[in-house]
């Protein structure tokens, strides 16, 4: 198992990337330590997202994923929501999304 810091928005957020001994073959689990609150992030930090899952493919290196996740938080998809009320917000009153999101970022600051 190891352990990334990613930086997003100013803030800091830890994710867990673990290889079974099937890699490259079947991807990584990922998931965030760090509190998140985004459309397409489980509450337990897993990630939806399809590189991660039914697209993946052994041409994915560990910068291929962390791409993907960097795109993927900096454009979220409502449409394939993993967190409800996140998507809900995204979609339907985005000052609100980016105060809540704001409030993770600097929570981040403080965080172990």
């Amino acid at each position: 198992m190891s352990m990334l810091i990613f930086f997003i928005l100013s803030g800091t957020f830890k994710l867990t990337l673990q290889f079974t001994e099937d890699y490259p073959n079947k991807p990584p689990t990922v998931r965030f330590v760090s509190r998140m609150f985004h459309p397409n992030i489980y509450a337990d930090g897993s990630i939806c997202l399809d590189i991660l899952q039914n697209q993946w493919s052994p041409i994915y290196d560990v910068a291929a994923i962390l791409t993907s996740i960097q795109s993927l938080l900096c454009d979220p998809n409502p449409n394939s929501p993993a967190n409800s009320e996140a998507a809900r917000m995204f979609s339907e009153n985005k000052r609100e999304y980016n105060r809540r999101v704001r409030e993770i970022v600097e929570q981040s600051w403080t965080a172990d």
